[in-house]
Protein backbone atom coordinates (compact mmCIF):
# COMPACT_ATOMS: atom_id res chain seq x y z
CA UNK A 1 0.00 0.00 0.00
CA UNK A 2 1.20 3.46 -0.93
CA UNK A 3 0.91 5.33 2.15
CA UNK A 4 1.07 8.74 -0.30
CA UNK A 5 -1.69 6.83 -1.60
CA UNK A 6 -3.73 6.64 1.85
CA UNK A 7 -3.39 10.12 2.90
CA UNK A 8 -4.37 11.89 -0.54
CA UNK A 9 -7.53 9.48 -0.52
CA UNK A 10 -8.23 10.67 3.20
CA UNK A 11 -7.34 14.14 2.90
CA UNK A 12 -9.48 14.23 -0.19
CA UNK A 13 -12.94 12.53 0.89
CA UNK A 14 -12.47 15.11 4.16
CA UNK A 15 -12.07 17.99 2.00
CA UNK A 16 -14.64 16.91 -0.87
CA UNK A 17 -17.36 14.77 1.46
CA UNK A 18 -19.47 16.08 3.97
CA UNK A 19 -19.77 12.60 5.72
CA UNK A 20 -16.14 12.27 6.05
CA UNK A 21 -15.63 15.75 6.82
CA UNK A 22 -17.89 15.82 9.89
CA UNK A 23 -16.38 11.96 10.65
CA UNK A 24 -13.27 13.19 11.17
CA UNK A 25 -13.83 16.71 12.39
CA UNK A 26 -12.17 16.13 15.61
CA UNK A 27 -8.65 14.29 14.17
CA UNK A 28 -5.97 16.30 13.75
CA UNK A 29 -5.54 17.62 10.15
CA UNK A 30 -2.33 15.62 9.29
CA UNK A 31 -4.02 11.90 9.92
CA UNK A 32 -2.71 9.94 7.40
CA UNK A 33 -3.29 6.11 9.06
CA UNK A 34 -5.87 3.95 8.77
CA UNK A 35 -5.29 3.50 12.55
CA UNK A 36 -5.97 7.40 13.21
CA UNK A 37 -9.54 6.83 11.32
CA UNK A 38 -12.75 5.91 13.20
CA UNK A 39 -14.34 2.60 11.57
CA UNK A 40 -17.62 3.89 9.34
CA UNK A 41 -20.67 3.09 10.89
CA UNK A 42 -23.07 1.54 8.21
CA UNK A 43 -26.22 2.86 9.63
CA UNK A 44 -24.75 6.59 9.69
CA UNK A 45 -23.09 6.07 6.64
CA UNK A 46 -26.19 5.25 4.61
CA UNK A 47 -28.38 7.24 5.92
CA UNK A 48 -25.66 9.98 4.15
CA UNK A 49 -25.45 8.46 1.43
CA UNK A 50 -29.15 8.99 -0.10
CA UNK A 51 -30.35 9.08 -4.00
CA UNK A 52 -30.50 12.51 -4.33
CA UNK A 53 -28.16 15.78 -2.17
CA UNK A 54 -25.94 12.69 -0.68
CA UNK A 55 -23.25 14.06 1.81
CA UNK A 56 -21.49 10.67 1.49
CA UNK A 57 -20.17 11.96 -2.48
CA UNK A 58 -17.27 13.80 -3.40
CA UNK A 59 -18.68 15.24 -6.24
CA UNK A 60 -22.11 15.62 -8.14
CA UNK A 61 -23.51 12.60 -9.67
CA UNK A 62 -22.91 13.46 -13.45
CA UNK A 63 -20.69 10.89 -15.04
CA UNK A 64 -21.25 7.49 -13.10
CA UNK A 65 -23.08 3.59 -13.44
CA UNK A 66 -25.60 3.32 -10.61
CA UNK A 67 -25.93 0.45 -8.90
CA UNK A 68 -28.15 -1.22 -6.50
CA UNK A 69 -26.82 -2.77 -2.52
CA UNK A 70 -28.92 -4.50 -0.15
CA UNK A 71 -24.82 -3.61 1.70
CA UNK A 72 -24.99 -5.20 5.05
CA UNK A 73 -28.54 -3.69 6.53
CA UNK A 74 -30.90 -5.94 4.51
CA UNK A 75 -32.39 -2.66 2.90
CA UNK A 76 -31.32 -1.88 -1.30
CA UNK A 77 -29.36 1.17 -0.98
CA UNK A 78 -27.36 2.59 -3.97
CA UNK A 79 -23.62 2.66 -4.67
CA UNK A 80 -21.76 4.74 -7.93
CA UNK A 81 -18.66 4.09 -9.74
CA UNK A 82 -17.33 6.68 -12.19
CA UNK A 83 -16.44 4.71 -15.73
CA UNK A 84 -12.40 4.87 -14.57
CA UNK A 85 -13.64 3.61 -11.08
CA UNK A 86 -15.56 0.51 -12.67
CA UNK A 87 -12.84 -0.51 -14.98
CA UNK A 88 -10.14 -0.47 -12.38
CA UNK A 89 -12.83 -2.66 -10.47
CA UNK A 90 -13.31 -4.97 -13.14
CA UNK A 91 -9.70 -5.14 -14.56
CA UNK A 92 -8.19 -5.99 -10.69
CA UNK A 93 -11.28 -8.89 -10.28
CA UNK A 94 -10.35 -10.37 -13.83
CA UNK A 95 -6.91 -10.65 -13.03
CA UNK A 96 -7.60 -12.52 -9.88
CA UNK A 97 -9.50 -15.21 -12.39
CA UNK A 98 -6.81 -16.56 -13.30
CA UNK A 99 -6.29 -18.17 -9.46
CA UNK A 100 -9.64 -19.72 -9.88
CA UNK A 101 -8.35 -22.06 -12.32
CA UNK A 102 -9.54 -20.33 -15.81
CA UNK A 103 -7.77 -21.07 -18.47
CA UNK A 104 -7.57 -19.54 -22.19
CA UNK A 105 -10.47 -20.37 -24.19
CA UNK A 106 -12.76 -21.73 -21.59
CA UNK A 107 -16.26 -20.91 -22.55
CA UNK A 108 -17.45 -19.52 -19.16
CA UNK A 109 -21.28 -19.01 -19.07
CA UNK A 110 -22.28 -16.17 -16.36
CA UNK A 111 -25.46 -17.12 -14.65
CA UNK A 112 -25.33 -14.25 -11.85
CA UNK A 113 -28.39 -12.11 -12.20
CA UNK A 114 -28.67 -8.88 -14.06
CA UNK A 115 -31.68 -5.80 -14.30
CA UNK A 116 -32.86 -3.97 -11.69
CA UNK A 117 -29.92 -1.95 -11.34
CA UNK A 118 -27.88 -5.10 -10.00
CA UNK A 119 -24.21 -5.88 -10.32
CA UNK A 120 -23.52 -9.20 -10.55
CA UNK A 121 -23.92 -10.36 -14.04
CA UNK A 122 -22.31 -7.44 -15.85
CA UNK A 123 -19.92 -7.38 -13.17
CA UNK A 124 -18.41 -10.41 -13.88
CA UNK A 125 -18.90 -10.46 -17.42
CA UNK A 126 -16.61 -7.28 -17.52
CA UNK A 127 -13.88 -9.15 -15.09
CA UNK A 128 -14.19 -11.97 -17.57
CA UNK A 129 -13.37 -9.61 -20.52
CA UNK A 130 -10.91 -8.05 -18.79
CA UNK A 131 -9.22 -11.08 -17.54
CA UNK A 132 -5.38 -11.71 -18.60
CA UNK A 133 -6.27 -14.82 -20.35
CA UNK A 134 -8.49 -15.47 -23.64
CA UNK A 135 -11.88 -16.75 -22.57
CA UNK A 136 -15.62 -17.24 -24.46
CA UNK A 137 -18.53 -15.29 -22.64
CA UNK A 138 -22.05 -17.03 -22.25
CA UNK A 139 -24.26 -14.31 -21.03
CA UNK A 140 -26.88 -16.72 -19.83
CA UNK A 141 -28.22 -14.90 -16.88
CA UNK A 142 -29.52 -16.40 -13.64
CA UNK A 143 -33.15 -15.22 -14.78
CA UNK A 144 -33.23 -17.56 -17.71
CA UNK A 145 -35.51 -20.72 -17.39
CA UNK A 146 -33.90 -24.02 -16.27
CA UNK A 147 -35.82 -25.11 -18.96
CA UNK A 148 -33.61 -23.37 -21.98
CA UNK A 149 -30.25 -22.78 -19.76
CA UNK A 150 -29.69 -26.73 -19.19
CA UNK A 151 -29.70 -26.89 -23.46
CA UNK A 152 -27.51 -23.91 -24.12
CA UNK A 153 -25.04 -25.37 -21.43
CA UNK A 154 -24.82 -28.26 -23.33
CA UNK A 155 -25.54 -26.78 -27.17
CA UNK A 156 -22.49 -24.33 -26.59
CA UNK A 157 -20.45 -27.16 -24.78
CA UNK A 158 -20.13 -24.38 -21.35
CA UNK A 159 -16.88 -25.30 -19.40
CA UNK A 160 -17.16 -22.99 -16.78
CA UNK A 161 -20.50 -22.15 -14.88
CA UNK A 162 -20.23 -18.97 -12.53
CA UNK A 163 -23.08 -17.56 -10.60
CA UNK A 164 -24.35 -18.01 -6.47
CA UNK A 165 -24.16 -21.27 -4.65
CA UNK A 166 -28.40 -21.25 -4.79
CA UNK A 167 -28.14 -20.57 -8.52
CA UNK A 168 -25.66 -23.84 -9.32
CA UNK A 169 -27.30 -25.87 -6.73
CA UNK A 170 -31.26 -25.41 -8.69
CA UNK A 171 -29.27 -25.61 -12.20
CA UNK A 172 -27.89 -28.91 -10.49
CA UNK A 173 -30.72 -30.00 -9.11
CA UNK A 174 -32.53 -29.81 -12.44
CA UNK A 175 -29.89 -31.72 -14.22
CA UNK A 176 -29.69 -34.69 -11.98
CA UNK A 177 -33.85 -34.83 -12.04
CA UNK A 178 -33.58 -34.50 -15.72
CA UNK A 179 -31.13 -36.91 -16.60
CA UNK A 180 -28.99 -34.59 -19.07
CA UNK A 181 -25.29 -35.12 -18.66
CA UNK A 182 -22.90 -31.89 -19.38
CA UNK A 183 -19.78 -33.48 -19.33
CA UNK A 184 -18.02 -30.37 -20.97
CA UNK A 185 -18.36 -28.45 -17.19
CA UNK A 186 -15.57 -28.44 -15.46
CA UNK A 187 -14.74 -25.74 -13.30
CA UNK A 188 -17.94 -23.83 -10.58
CA UNK A 189 -17.33 -20.35 -9.85
CA UNK A 190 -19.17 -19.41 -6.87
CA UNK A 191 -19.50 -15.75 -5.92
CA UNK A 192 -22.17 -14.28 -2.97
CA UNK A 193 -22.64 -16.67 -0.78
CA UNK A 194 -21.07 -19.02 0.60
CA UNK A 195 -20.35 -22.94 -0.16
CA UNK A 196 -21.57 -25.20 2.20
CA UNK A 197 -21.00 -29.42 2.23
CA UNK A 198 -23.98 -29.82 1.91
CA UNK A 199 -24.41 -28.27 -1.76
CA UNK A 200 -20.82 -29.64 -2.46
CA UNK A 201 -22.31 -33.24 -3.01
CA UNK A 202 -25.47 -31.71 -4.91
CA UNK A 203 -22.99 -30.05 -7.23
CA UNK A 204 -20.70 -33.04 -7.41
CA UNK A 205 -23.59 -35.29 -8.57
CA UNK A 206 -24.54 -33.48 -10.85
CA UNK A 207 -21.21 -32.44 -12.67
CA UNK A 208 -18.77 -34.71 -11.18
CA UNK A 209 -15.73 -33.67 -13.32
CA UNK A 210 -16.17 -30.07 -11.94
CA UNK A 211 -14.26 -28.62 -9.46
CA UNK A 212 -16.30 -25.80 -7.12
CA UNK A 213 -14.17 -22.80 -6.22
CA UNK A 214 -14.69 -18.76 -5.35
CA UNK A 215 -15.08 -16.30 -7.72
CA UNK A 216 -13.59 -14.32 -6.13
CA UNK A 217 -14.70 -12.18 -2.90
CA UNK A 218 -15.79 -8.37 -4.16
CA UNK A 219 -19.40 -6.61 -3.14
CA UNK A 220 -20.68 -3.65 -4.98
CA UNK A 221 -20.45 -1.30 -1.64
CA UNK A 222 -17.70 -2.39 -0.36
CA UNK A 223 -15.52 -3.06 -3.86
CA UNK A 224 -12.66 -5.49 -3.90
CA UNK A 225 -12.44 -7.51 -1.03
CA UNK A 226 -10.67 -10.98 -1.91
CA UNK A 227 -8.51 -12.73 -4.21
CA UNK A 228 -8.99 -16.26 -4.88
CA UNK A 229 -6.25 -18.41 -3.03
CA UNK A 230 -5.83 -21.78 -4.88
CA UNK A 231 -5.99 -24.19 -2.81
CA UNK A 232 -8.33 -26.97 -0.78
CA UNK A 233 -9.72 -24.36 1.26
CA UNK A 234 -12.45 -21.92 -1.38
CA UNK A 235 -12.48 -20.03 1.65
CA UNK A 236 -9.26 -18.52 1.75
CA UNK A 237 -8.36 -15.41 -0.36
CA UNK A 238 -5.81 -12.74 -0.34
CA UNK A 239 -6.22 -8.77 -0.72
CA UNK A 240 -6.50 -6.95 -3.79
CA UNK A 241 -2.82 -5.04 -3.08
CA UNK A 242 -2.63 -2.15 -4.28
CA UNK A 243 -5.85 -1.55 -4.57
CA UNK A 244 -7.79 -2.32 -1.56
CA UNK A 245 -6.64 -2.51 2.32
CA UNK A 246 -8.42 -5.34 4.63
CA UNK A 247 -8.63 -5.14 8.01
CA UNK A 248 -9.83 -7.85 10.64
CA UNK A 249 -10.71 -5.68 14.06
CA UNK A 250 -11.37 -6.99 17.21
CA UNK A 251 -15.23 -7.38 18.03
CA UNK A 252 -14.91 -5.50 20.95
CA UNK A 253 -12.40 -3.27 20.67
CA UNK A 254 -11.84 -2.42 16.55
CA UNK A 255 -8.43 -3.12 17.59
CA UNK A 256 -6.71 -4.76 14.35
CA UNK A 257 -5.96 -8.31 14.36
CA UNK A 258 -2.58 -9.37 13.14
CA UNK A 259 -2.35 -12.80 14.71
CA UNK A 260 -3.52 -16.18 12.61
CA UNK A 261 -6.34 -18.03 13.54
CA UNK A 262 -8.33 -14.91 15.78
CA UNK A 263 -11.29 -14.40 14.10
CA UNK A 264 -12.75 -10.80 13.75
CA UNK A 265 -14.81 -8.59 11.18
CA UNK A 266 -13.52 -7.19 7.70
CA UNK A 267 -13.15 -3.75 7.30
CA UNK A 268 -11.89 -2.38 3.78
CA UNK A 269 -10.38 0.40 2.54
CA UNK A 270 -10.56 0.96 -1.30
CA UNK A 271 -7.57 3.25 -2.56
CA UNK A 272 -9.49 3.76 -6.14
CA UNK A 273 -13.25 4.86 -5.52
CA UNK A 274 -13.07 8.77 -4.78
CA UNK A 275 -16.32 9.64 -6.08
CA UNK A 276 -17.87 7.51 -3.14
CA UNK A 277 -15.10 6.99 -0.68
CA UNK A 278 -14.99 3.61 0.69
CA UNK A 279 -12.47 4.20 4.24
CA UNK A 280 -12.85 1.60 6.60
CA UNK A 281 -15.75 0.88 5.52
CA UNK A 282 -17.03 -2.87 7.35
CA UNK A 283 -17.80 -5.47 5.10
CA UNK A 284 -21.04 -7.55 6.93
CA UNK A 285 -18.18 -10.62 7.55
CA UNK A 286 -16.01 -12.29 9.80
CA UNK A 287 -12.41 -13.40 8.95
CA UNK A 288 -9.39 -14.67 10.51
CA UNK A 289 -5.67 -14.43 9.35
CA UNK A 290 -4.49 -17.88 7.60
CA UNK A 291 -0.20 -17.05 8.04
CA UNK A 292 -0.13 -19.55 5.32
CA UNK A 293 0.98 -16.18 2.68
CA UNK A 294 0.95 -12.28 2.81
CA UNK A 295 -2.54 -11.10 3.05
CA UNK A 296 -3.90 -14.48 3.04
CA UNK A 297 -7.09 -14.36 5.38
CA UNK A 298 -9.74 -17.53 5.16
CA UNK A 299 -13.69 -15.80 5.33
CA UNK A 300 -15.79 -17.05 8.49
CA UNK A 301 -19.39 -15.87 7.49
CA UNK A 302 -21.73 -13.31 7.72
CA UNK A 303 -21.07 -10.96 10.82
CA UNK A 304 -24.30 -11.35 12.35
CA UNK A 305 -26.77 -13.82 10.42
CA UNK A 306 -29.21 -15.17 12.72
CA UNK A 307 -32.35 -14.58 14.37
CA UNK A 308 -34.03 -13.93 17.63
CA UNK A 309 -36.72 -16.73 18.21
CA UNK A 310 -38.36 -15.70 21.69
CA UNK A 311 -35.72 -15.34 24.16
CA UNK A 312 -32.99 -17.61 22.01
CA UNK A 313 -30.77 -15.87 19.58
CA UNK A 314 -29.60 -18.74 16.79
CA UNK A 315 -27.43 -18.61 14.38
CA UNK A 316 -27.24 -20.01 10.80
CA UNK A 317 -23.96 -21.69 11.32
CA UNK A 318 -25.64 -23.28 14.68
CA UNK A 319 -27.96 -24.78 12.06
CA UNK A 320 -25.81 -25.25 9.26
CA UNK A 321 -23.26 -27.33 11.82
CA UNK A 322 -25.96 -29.29 13.32
CA UNK A 323 -27.32 -30.64 9.84
CA UNK A 324 -23.63 -31.35 8.92
CA UNK A 325 -23.38 -33.34 11.94
CA UNK A 326 -27.00 -35.73 11.83
CA UNK A 327 -26.81 -35.96 7.99
CA UNK A 328 -24.35 -38.83 7.76
CA UNK A 329 -25.59 -40.17 4.68
CA UNK A 330 -25.39 -36.16 2.57
CA UNK A 331 -29.09 -36.31 2.28
CA UNK A 332 -29.62 -32.68 3.00
CA UNK A 333 -28.60 -30.18 -0.19
CA UNK A 334 -29.79 -26.90 1.62
CA UNK A 335 -31.30 -25.46 4.97
CA UNK A 336 -33.40 -22.16 5.51
CA UNK A 337 -34.28 -20.99 9.28
CA UNK A 338 -38.41 -19.94 9.06
CA UNK A 339 -39.65 -17.82 11.90
CA UNK A 340 -43.20 -18.02 12.43
CA UNK A 341 -45.15 -16.84 15.21
CA UNK A 342 -49.20 -18.48 16.23
CA UNK A 343 -50.95 -19.03 19.28
CA UNK A 344 -48.71 -15.98 20.68
CA UNK A 345 -45.74 -17.58 20.79
CA UNK A 346 -42.64 -17.64 18.56
CA UNK A 347 -41.71 -21.24 17.02
CA UNK A 348 -38.46 -22.09 14.16
CA UNK A 349 -38.90 -24.67 11.34
CA UNK A 350 -35.43 -26.06 9.64
CA UNK A 351 -36.15 -26.00 6.03
CA UNK A 352 -34.50 -28.80 4.63
CA UNK A 353 -33.69 -29.55 0.87
CA UNK A 354 -33.42 -32.98 0.14
CA UNK A 355 -31.52 -34.62 -2.17
CA UNK A 356 -32.42 -36.32 -5.25
CA UNK A 357 -32.94 -40.20 -4.58
CA UNK A 358 -31.75 -39.52 -0.68
CA UNK A 359 -30.01 -42.39 0.89
CA UNK A 360 -31.03 -42.16 4.33
CA UNK A 361 -34.52 -43.51 3.64
CA UNK A 362 -36.20 -41.85 7.37
CA UNK A 363 -36.90 -38.59 7.06
CA UNK A 364 -38.68 -38.35 10.64
CA UNK A 365 -35.49 -40.01 11.94
CA UNK A 366 -32.86 -37.50 10.24
CA UNK A 367 -35.26 -34.84 11.21
CA UNK A 368 -35.30 -35.74 14.78
CA UNK A 369 -31.33 -36.22 14.38
CA UNK A 370 -31.02 -32.33 13.19
CA UNK A 371 -33.24 -31.08 15.92
CA UNK A 372 -31.57 -33.21 18.86
CA UNK A 373 -27.87 -31.85 17.12
CA UNK A 374 -28.99 -28.20 17.19
CA UNK A 375 -31.02 -28.49 21.02
CA UNK A 376 -27.67 -29.50 21.99
CA UNK A 377 -25.46 -26.49 21.12
CA UNK A 378 -28.68 -24.27 22.18
CA UNK A 379 -30.40 -25.28 24.74
CA UNK A 380 -31.56 -22.57 25.48
CA UNK A 381 -34.03 -23.36 22.80
CA UNK A 382 -35.50 -26.62 24.34
CA UNK A 383 -35.61 -24.80 28.18
CA UNK A 384 -37.90 -22.32 26.42
CA UNK A 385 -39.80 -25.12 25.16
CA UNK A 386 -40.69 -26.14 28.62
CA UNK A 387 -41.11 -22.83 30.00
CA UNK A 388 -43.74 -21.98 27.05
CA UNK A 389 -41.79 -19.13 25.70
CA UNK A 390 -41.62 -20.47 22.18
CA UNK A 391 -42.75 -23.56 20.23
CA UNK A 392 -40.78 -26.85 19.30
CA UNK A 393 -38.67 -27.31 16.79
CA UNK A 394 -39.58 -28.20 13.81
CA UNK A 395 -38.28 -29.67 9.93
CA UNK A 396 -40.10 -29.27 7.05
CA UNK A 397 -38.92 -31.28 3.86
CA UNK A 398 -38.55 -29.51 0.70
CA UNK A 399 -37.07 -29.61 -2.79
CA UNK A 400 -34.31 -27.40 -3.65
CA UNK A 401 -36.29 -25.36 -5.87
CA UNK A 402 -38.48 -24.51 -3.42
CA UNK A 403 -36.03 -22.50 -1.21
CA UNK A 404 -36.98 -18.95 -1.03
CA UNK A 405 -34.57 -16.41 -2.81
CA UNK A 406 -33.81 -13.14 -3.46
CA UNK A 407 -36.17 -12.39 -6.09
CA UNK A 408 -33.08 -9.45 -7.17
CA UNK A 409 -29.88 -11.02 -6.83
CA UNK A 410 -30.95 -15.07 -6.56
CA UNK A 411 -28.88 -15.20 -3.62
CA UNK A 412 -30.54 -18.30 -0.58
CA UNK A 413 -32.66 -16.13 2.00
CA UNK A 414 -30.92 -18.06 5.08
CA UNK A 415 -33.14 -16.69 7.42
CA UNK A 416 -37.36 -15.72 6.64
CA UNK A 417 -38.77 -14.19 9.28
CA UNK A 418 -43.13 -14.84 8.42
CA UNK A 419 -43.98 -13.03 11.76
CA UNK A 420 -46.72 -10.12 11.51
CA UNK A 421 -45.51 -6.64 12.14
CA UNK A 422 -47.91 -4.00 13.12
Amino acid sequence: MSAQQLSDLIRFARHNSPFYRDLYASLPPHADRLTDLPVVDQQAFWAANTLHDSRVLTGPLSEATVYKTGGTTGSPKFSVYTRDEWRTFVTAFGQGLVDTGLRPGHRVADLFYAGELYASFLFVLDSLAHAPVDNVRLPVGGGAPLESTIPTLRDLAAQVLAGTPTTLCRLAEQVVASGVRLDAVELLLFGGEALFDDQRRLLATAFPRAEARSVGYASVDAGLLGRPVPGPDARVHRAFTPYSVVEILDDSTDEPITEPGRPGRVVVTSLFRRLMPIIRYPAGDRAEWTGSGPGHFRILGRAEEGVRVGPVSLYTQDAQDAVDAADTAGDVVGMQLVVRRWDGRDGLVLRLAAAPGGRHGNREELAGAVVAQLEKVRPLYPDSVRTGFVHPLSVEWVRHRDLAVNPRSGKLVRVLDERPTA
